[in-house]
């Protein structure tokens, strides 16, 4: 009737379905819920025999509270199925006990191997280098090598040299009888001098720094492992052992030769004693030398034979680890000579611009005429000359009358200075002042915009170094930027002296391997230049005046004069 009543009235009677429908439904879903709450499944995991992979129910009787409020079951997962565990409120089932008891005991063996993963050493950690070998089988050369490559690369690092902490006890190195296994007093100096080393590298690491190379023999099986277990269960220090191992007869022998010629200890002895003394103490040496071998000890360490003809690695991991792997991978360190000197004075030189790819001036062009005549009588006195320049056209000018094969590398080009490239230092202080100043509080780490720092220059030189260090005989006509990089490099300088090393025009700096050092020969021709050194002013300050920043710029021309090179007395500065 109540349909009947409201027939006209369309859009009421739809509502009024719709309505009996929803109430219909709602009905059914609630007798629907009533019924399911009957029983009640907790998740749980591995339980039963059934696959741990899985996901199982456990059914367990809904017990009625006392209190009016009902007691909710907490399920906890983690994300490794056999690690699962059931965390529930007071109340659960004996089951449900037994399961946890069981993860927890799991839980705990997982807590334990992940305490023991977390001791493992950091690759980010301090290491110590530890040589191993008799005595000239290069290690001390290779230490320094080593030593050098790692400084350029930014990890400080230094050698502790066993030998020279032996001097200090010893007002005078007497004779072989020191290194004698049954002469106990000898011994002591040597366990002590051996000591004292260690713990200094060990202060040194704890500064901070990043390796420390000990130069000794740890010639034996028990030294080698007390070491090991000092660095890292005592100090938590990573450790490498590198044993050095020679028989190559020529090799062995130009060792020796360089031991005699360089060593303190033989400085005061006639050559026939010092070999005979030299001799005895190899022998000394060789009756207590136990190789390192894999199957006895468990020690990370790279095996170099022949000063690097073969390199085995065994238990070799970590980031440090693998650069200084390929390092001594590609080392032959060999007796060398080498040339550097700067091109010839260029037309940027005279007046005071920086970069470009500017000519030779005359006075420039003389110099290339000197230095061919000097290099030409080395090549035909002593052996061929090879040359390296840069692509830019002042180096190839300057190398182009000396007789040798020439090789123009783009890694020796000079400094891109980027916005002020082809300017002068007035010009930079005048157009970007704030630039300046900050270039002369940093000068080796500032870049210029759109163009390098010194960083970048280290950086692209490490292949050509590493070319180098196999090369003999040559000379590398370059730019004052990328020189005072090499030479820094050669000459073991720190990195915050390079942007000011004074490499001066029509100057041969010639370097000659001194043992692991290098003789620093400096040859000046008598052909006038411009002086292009710089120095760092005292006042860095970006708010400093014109006068401040300029105070160390170098005397130039503002002009090309045409009358310089008639009569230089006429030309003004």
């Amino acid at each position: 009737m109540a349909l009947l009543s409201i027939r006209g009235d369309w859009s009421t009677f739809l509502f009024l379905i719709y309505y009996k429908i929803y109430s219909a439904i709602v009905w059914l879903a609630g007798n629907h819920c009533r019924g399911a709450d009957k029983g009640r499944s907790v998740i749980s995991g591995g339980v039963g025999g059934q696959s741990p992979g899985g996901l199982h129910r456990v059914r367990t009787r809904r017990r009625r509270p006392q209190q009016q409020h009902r007691a909710k079951h907490i399920v906890a997962l983690t994300r490794r199925p056999s690690l699962r565990r059931i965390v529930m409120a007071p109340g659960a089932s004996t089951a449900h006990t037994m399961l946890e008891d069981k993860e927890k005991a799991l839980g705990a063996l997982a807590t334990a191997t992940v305490s023991l993963c977390t001791r493992r050493i950091s690759q980010f950690a301090p290491l110590l280098i530890a040589l191993v070998g008799l005595p000239a089988r290069g290690k001390s050369q290779l230490a320094h090598h080593l030593s050098r490559h790692l400084n350029w690369n930014g990890e400080s690092t230094k050698v502790f040299n066993c030998s020279e902490y032996r001097r200090r006890h010893m007002a005078l190195y007497g004779t072989h009888d020191i290194f004698r296994a049954d002469n106990a007093h000898g011994s002591a100096i040597r366990r002590q001098s051996a000591h004292e080393a260690v713990q200094d590298a060990v202060l040194w690491l704890k500064d901070g720094n990043s390796v420390a190379i000990f130069d000794g023999t740890n010639i034996t099986r028990e030294q080698r492992r007390e070491l090991n277990d000092y660095c890292l269960s005592d100090m938590g220090f990573r450790i490498l052992f590198i044993e050095c191992v020679c028989e190559d007869q020529e090799l062995l022998e130009r060792n020796i030769i360089e031991i005699l010629r360089y060593s303190e200890d033989y400085k005061s002895m006639s050559e026939e004693l010092a070999v005979d003394d030299l001799r005895k103490k190899l022998e000394h040496y060789m009756r207590q030398y136990e190789p390192i071998d894999a199957n006895l000890e468990t020690i990370s360490f790279v095996r170099v034979e022949n000063m690097g003809e073969t390199v085995t690695a065994h238990k070799v991991a970590g980031q440090k680890e693998s650069g200084i792997l390929g390092y001594l991978s590609g080392l032959r360190p060999l007796p060398q000579t080498l040339y550097f000197t700067r091109h010839g004075e260029s037309e940027y030189n005279v007046i005071g611009r920086i970069g470009g790819d500017a000519l030779l001036s005359p006075r420039g062009q003389s110099y290339a005429r000197g230095l061919a005549q000097h290099m030409n009588a080395i090549a035909d006195r002593e052996e061929p000359l090879s040359v390296w320049t840069s692509e830019l056209r002042r180096t190839k000018q300057t190398a182009a009358e000396i007789r040798a094969p020439k090789r123009a590398v783009r890694a020796l080009n000079e400094l891109d200075a980027g916005i002020c490239e082809g300017l002068t230092y007035e010009e930079m202080q005048e157009r970007f002042p704030q630039e300046f100043a900050w270039r002369d509080q940093d000068k080796l780490r500032y870049r210029y915009p759109w163009g390098e720092s010194y960083i970048d220059i280290m950086t692209r030189l490490r292949p050509v170094l590493s070319a180098l260090e196999d090369e003999h005989n040559v000379i590398v006509v370059g730019h004052q930027a990328v020189l005072r990089c090499m030479l820094g490099y050669f000459l073991d300088a720190k990195l915050d002296e390079l942007p000011y090393m004074n490499v001066p025009l029509h100057t041969i700096v010639k370097l000659t391997s001194h043992g692991y050092k290098y003789k620093v020969e400096t040859i000046k021709l008598p052909i006038e230049c411009v002086d292009t050194q710089r120095q760092q002013p005292k006042n860095c300050s970006i708010t400093r005046t014109s006068i401040d920043a300029l105070v160390t710029v170098p005397s130039h021309y503002d002009t090309l004069p045409s009358n310089l090179w008639q009569n230089p007395s006429e030309a003004q500065l």
